[in-house]
């Protein structure tokens, strides 16, 4: 890594491990947060942001270093020189534009510049970042700037070096956009108030990948002296606004701003409970012992790179989902009401599309205490729109993938025995949201016609929703069964079977099929499909979406003609090379793409098809090769910690291949020991035995001192707490 950021300036490492414990006091003192560096995913593709945010945050405060295009996702690319300001709300490592919510930026000179004149120079030498805190020195007002956060507010410091004509950008017009060739954001709506020389509050609605309203409050620890409203350009209605000050070099100007999706009350409220004064270094400490308290319910032995790698995956899993209903619980639902939460709190932000697969698994071991919120939000969200959402933001639907994977979510806190939501309620969202056709493609009567979604009657992705569906299925069958709802049961226990329709015996593929049950030709495997540019996959291709049978993987072996077949089709998905310039199919190592989440389980179907070995070498070469400690150290889109999940577990040596199963697949861990602290007030720790570079196969595991055989450990043998050990072999 090029630049070495100030919080790890007093990173020490002795052998393996970490620790400040004193043998005088046994007193055991550890600062997790030294080894997280926010700016790793921050260039290229990662699409992650630096900036300050409190564990499961409404709030994001962070830099905006652009805002154009798909490079911009998180506003913020590590190669960059130039900071346009700094927006309070981001998506953390997704491939779609969104938030980046009220722009400020400090000034001094010339006030009246062109809105797009304020951006300034910086140094990476002169950045730093760490969880809860940002800062930066902005070369061309002379301003040293520092960023931090709770859940529904931000605090900002400014010293200003110089205080010629000393102001502050407030640009209600900022919004990040997807359009490569213009710059323009779609504020449909913006209103402000003066509401005394300290204070602005306002309500913006604006529009990107959702329609959303915002409400705001910011206050100055000083007067404004002067304001000028900047021209706006015919189409646009969010203001621009330079607030000057009474200042001399070298004073501090703190900024104090809270948002709500229900009012500019609700933001007061926020912004009075959580940050009532003006002690900007009290508010970091708060937000460096929550994420302390939170990174301590891990403890990682290993080296540097290991401990920078799984302390920030980590960090990254814990910046969503997003709790942004105000602190009396009022929010804005996705029918544009103003309701109050039914459970503590609110949360949005659900990329479920991805994080179905090993986040929200992984959300029910290390913060069970907010499941339950978390399940109670996805069906307060699925009974004002009818199903649950599919990618939620904001409390608002954005249909931004296929399928509905909240169905799994629901399914698996259930069988893993939350009781904070009632079942029979849970079971009929599940249902409505696999029978009730919306406005995401649920062709339900065509589905149930053909057993498949016929590529010549679908208009892109049919494989891809097929697939995607049938795992849905799956899970809202065993939700049935577990429910004694026997009809039910059978019915979508059917549906789970429909991959198998998709199966081209002859190729080996799962291939795109038309209604009257031919096959689509010519086919070419390798070609990869995109919502945007069309074909029979999502972001991926027949190579890929053919292992996508999480579920069934027994039946899918049976398809190729038993294990030996499989595992030859399996090898040939690492080495028959693929050709493509898809932004989201990445992290290529032949065909397999780990930089997109299809392909997240696969390495794992070795383990259960009887070559665990297999499984065990790739591994490795995914640690060694996609994931390092650096701003482009990750092969793709974090995709709300999804990514991240997928490390976190993969060290520890197994993986949920199917989460509703509530059983993790072995690998072979990759660090030499992991315990999990667990809410229970129990211990699971795993040591890999001999681990070493050329020590990457498990040679046998014992599980509480006895032999363990099984190729998966079970959920409920994490959460009840022990001793997982592999021992490792050439």
């Amino acid at each position: 890594m090029k630049k070495t950021t100030l919080f790890l300036c007093s990173l020490i490492l002795t052998g393996i491990g970490f620790s400040c414990s004193t043998a005088e006091t046994n007193t055991t003192i550890k600062d997790y947060t030294q080894y997280v560096d926010p700016f790793i995913g921050g260039f290229e593709n990662g699409h992650t942001f630096p900036g300050a945010c409190a564990p499961f945050g409404m709030l994001q405060p962070s830099p905006v270093t652009g805002a154009i295009g798909w490079k911009y996702c998180g506003e913020y690319s590590y190669a960059d020189s130039i900071i346009w300001g700094f927006t309070q709300t981001h998506l953390n490592g997704t491939g779609s534009i969104d938030l980046g919510d009220l722009l400020i930026m400090p000034v001094t000179g010339n006030r009246t510049r062109a809105w797009d004149g304020y951006r300034s120079k910086f140094s990476k030498e002169n950045e730093a970042a760490s969880p809860g805190y940002y800062t930066v020195e902005l070369d061309e007002p002379g301003v040293k700037a520092e960023i931090t956060a709770t859940t529904h507010a931000a605090i900002y410091r400014y010293t200003y070096h110089k205080a010629d004509s000393a102001s502050m950008l407030i640009d209600l017009q900022h919004a990040p956009s997807g359009n490569e060739k213009r710059y323009h954001s779609n504020v449909l709506k913006c209103e402000y108030n003066w509401e005394d020389a300290q204070t602005l509050t306002g309500h913006v609605k604006n529009k990107a990948w959702i329609e959303q309203d915002y409400f705001f409050v910011l206050q100055f620890n000083r007067p404004v002296t002067e304001r000028i409203n900047l021209p706006m350009a015919e189409a646009e209605k969010g203001q621009r606004i330079i607030a000057s000050f009474d200042m001399k070099p070298e004073d501090e100007l703190l900024v104090k701003l809270a948002l709500s999706t229900a009012s500019v009350e609700g933001a007061k409220k926020n912004l009075n409970t959580e940050i009532p004064h003006w002690e900007f270094d009290t508010t970091h400490q708060q937000v460096k012992d929550e994420w302390n308290s939170y990174l301590s319910r891990i403890d990682v032995k290993g080296s540097k790179e290991q401990l920078l790698n799984y302390y920030t995956s980590f960090y990254h899993l814990l910046m969503q989902p997003n709790e942004i209903s105000d602190v009396d619980g009022m929010y804005r639902n996705t029918n544009d009401e103003t309701v109050k939460a039914q459970g503590e709190a609110f949360y949005s932000t659900f990329s479920l599309w991805d994080t179905y697969r090993a986040a929200h698994p992984l959300y029910t071991i290390i913060t069970p205490e907010r499941v339950d919120g978390f399940i109670t939000s996805l069906l307060e969200h699925g009974e004002a729109q009818g199903f649950l959402p599919i990618w939620a933001l904001w409390g608002v639907d954005n249909f931004g993938m296929i399928a509905n994977h909240g169905v799994p979510v629901v399914v698996e806190a259930y069988r893993k025995g939350f009781k904070g939501f009632d079942a029979e309620r849970a079971y009929n969202m599940v249902k409505a949201s696999q029978t009730v056709p919306h406005k995401r493609k649920s062709y339900w009567d065509m589905y149930m016609k053909y057993g498949y979604y016929p590529t010549d009657l679908m208009d892109t992705e049919s494989v891809s929703y097929t697939l995607e569906c049938v795992y849905d299925d799956y899970a809202a069958a065993v939700m049935a069964k577990d429910m004694g709802k026997t009809e039910d049961a059978e019915y979508f226990g059917k549906r789970a079977n429909f991959y198998k329709n998709l199966f081209d015996t002859e190729t080996q593929f799962m291939r795109p099929r038309k209604a009257d049950g031919s096959w689509r030709a010519p086919f070419n495997p390798s070609a990869v499909g995109h919502y945007q540019t069309g074909g029979d996959y999502t972001e991926g291709n027949a190579w890929q979406y053919t292992w996508h049978v999480q579920h069934d993987v027994p039946g899918l072996i049976e398809l190729f003609g038993g294990a030996d077949k499989f595992k030859t089709k399996l090898d040939s998905l690492f080495t028959v090379e693929l050709q493509t310039n898809a932004v989201d199919v990445t992290g290529l190592i032949g065909q397999y793409a780990h930089g997109n989440e299809p392909s997240h389980h696969v390495v794992y179907m070795y383990t259960i098809a009887g070559y665990p070995e297999r499984a065990q070498e790739l591994i490795r070469e995914i640690f060694d090769t996609q994931y390092k400690p650096e701003p482009d150290g990750l092969c793709g889109n974090d995709d709300c910690g999804q990514m991240s999940a997928w490390y976190m577990f993969s060290a520890m040596g197994f993986y949920p291949v199917d989460p509703v199963s509530c059983n993790y697949v072995f690998g072979a861990p990759q660090i030499p020991q992991i315990t999990l602290n667990l809410n229970n007030g129990k211990t699971f720790t795993v040591i890999a035995e001999n681990l070493s570079e050329e020590n990457k196969y498990v040679e046998s595991i014992t599980f509480n001192g006895q032999p363990y055989t099984k190729n998966y450990i079970t959920h409920d043998d994490v959460i009840n707490g022990g001793t997982l050990v592999f021992k490792m072999k050439k």
